[in-house]
């Protein structure tokens, strides 16, 4: 599965499961002060924008803040559908 694959509702009404890579991110937000998402994954490399962008357009992310030092990266909190879609998974 791709990270890149939509998450967005299907014909029966009930939204997507997250793929692996979605859960992996999403998951390092359950133990973090407000649920902050990482920008790096365990091995150090920065998570792959579209997995980002991907939680943010399922609802499972939001945008927490602009970072002035790195504008371009996404710095995201985990959302309550996204809580759910960890227990749902």
């Amino acid at each position: 599965m791709s990270p890149a694959r939509s998450a967005a509702p299907r014909g029966n009404g009930k939204a997507a499961a997250p793929t692996a890579a979605q859960r992996r991110y999403l998951l390092r937000g359950l133990d973090q002060p407000g649920g902050k998402l990482p920008l790096f994954d365990a091995e150090g490399r920065e998570i792959d924008a579209r997995t980002v962008r991907s939680c943010i357009e399922a609802g499972w992310a939001e945008p927490w803040f602009a970072n002035p030092l790195k504008p371009d990266w996404l710095v995201c909190k985990l959302t309550e559908q996204g809580r759910a879609a960890l227990r749902r998974g």
